[in-house]
């Protein structure tokens, strides 16, 4: 099985992963995790931080000739940024000149509760490893696993249907004409736009609403419409609490920093509307499958695939740093205070929208494998590839 954990600062020297469990034999290119750690960097509405970083992946063991070994992979990702904080952040030696402490939250961020939990007196510590800075290195990481993915057919991809006021609740019918070529062409596609929206007039709309919530010193969250294509039926399980593909899906995604919400297919507008307009009738399809005519359960059934399209949506907040910040109060005096100022971005929706693509990947992996089982790639896509022709032997006429 695929697992990973990451390590490092946000103004650290680097960012490290490792990912233990990928199958010998999967072939991998630098320019397939660069390519990903560039896409998280772009969006309208990005700081400062992104001019400075130029993100790219070194690879320090389990790649031989451009194949996994079967051992684990490291990768790192050096903090170009690190260069301006090696006082600020000194791992030994404790700088002779005075390093002043934050001592004032920020309503929203992990800011108190981190610096009492662990018990700092200042907060930098707490900024550090919270900041949403390390999802670079968890794209990375779960990148290995898109591969995987990628070579077996399963692409996955997204868009972001709203920003602010701007967008809609309803899934682009752009999303769906898109989706017939698989999720890598809807992704592809968002990709060209500065929001990651399909509709020109909404992307509009939504530079101009992170345009004024620039000048306000105000930040603004958004949503995100995800895609799981090419996934067979039958991957995941009802039979225990923690083999539930959706449990699991709907963790991954709301351990990205500022992502609050997760819902499965239609899953909110259903629970408004009686079951006979909510279930997804069942139909023999003429490719020796069944096949549904609506997907409002979002490509999961009893926490299985059920061959459809996988899709969930995800709400992302607005970003916790406010360059016109509200109300806190010092912890080292408890007097009142505005909250403290980091360096942050207006907008990160269509960059949180990469990263729910990436993290995502190690879930499927997991539960494709634990299907088929399998040491190396071909012993892995040919045990997939009978078990396709199972499925197809049982509903053929």
């Amino acid at each position: 099985m695929i697992r990973y954990i990451t390590a490092g600062e946000s103004h650290g020297p680097a960012l490290s992963a490792i990912v233990e469990g990928l199958p010998a034999g999967l072939e991998v290119r630098p320019e397939d995790i660069n390519s990903e750690l560039a896409r998280r960097q772009q969006g309208y509405g990005r700081g400062g931080r992104m001019k400075i970083e130029t993100d790219k992946a070194r690879v320090l063991s389990g790649i031989r000739f451009g194949k996994t070994i079967g051992s684990p992979v490291t990768l790192q990702i050096e903090n170009r940024d690190w260069e301006n904080w090696t006082v600020n952040m000194a791992q030994f030696e404790k700088p002779t000149d005075e390093v002043p402490a934050i001592t004032i939250p920020r309503p929203g961020h992990a800011d108190l509760v981190g610096m009492i939990k662990y018990g700092f007196e200042d907060i930098r510590p707490v900024i550090e490893r919270a900041s949403a800075r390390e999802t670079a290195a968890r794209v990375a990481a779960c990148t290995l696993s898109r591969i995987f993915l990628r070579s077996l057919g399963i692409q996955i991809g997204s868009y972001v249907s709203a920003i602010g006021p701007s967008g809609s609740d309803t899934v682009s019918a752009k999303a769906g004409q898109l989706l017939t070529d698989g999720a890598d062409a809807l992704s592809g596609n968002a990709d060209s736009s500065c929001v990651r929206m399909l509709d020109k007039s909404e992307e509009e709309a939504a530079v101009a609403a992170i345009d004024k919530a620039k000048t306000d010193g105000d930040t603004l969250g958004g949503i995100i419409d995800l895609f799981i294509t090419g996934v067979p039926m039958g991957l995941g399980s009802y039979v225990q609490h923690d083999r539930r593909l959706d449990a699991e899906l709907a963790a991954a995604l709301i351990s990205i920093q500022a992502v609050k919400g997760v819902e499965i297919g239609s899953a909110f507008r259903n629970a408004r509307r009686p079951g006979s307009q909510v279930h997804d009738e069942l139909f023999i399809g003429k490719v020796d499958s069944p096949k549904r005519k609506t997907n409002r359960a979002g490509g999961l059934e009893g926490s299985m695939t059920n061959g459809e399209i996988i899709h969930i949506r995800l709400a992302m907040k607005p970003i916790a740093t406010l360059m016109s910040p509200l109300h806190s109060f010092d912890i080292a005096t408890l007097d009142t205070h505005l909250s403290h100022i980091e360096r942050s971005d207006t907008c990160a929706v269509p960059a949180c929208s990469v990263i729910a693509e990436a993290v995502v990947a190690p879930v499927i992996a997991n539960a494709l494998l634990l299907k088929t089982g399998g040491d190396h790639m071909q012993e892995i896509s040919e045990r997939l590839e009978t078990y396709r022709k199972e499925i197809s032997k049982r509903f053929r006429k």
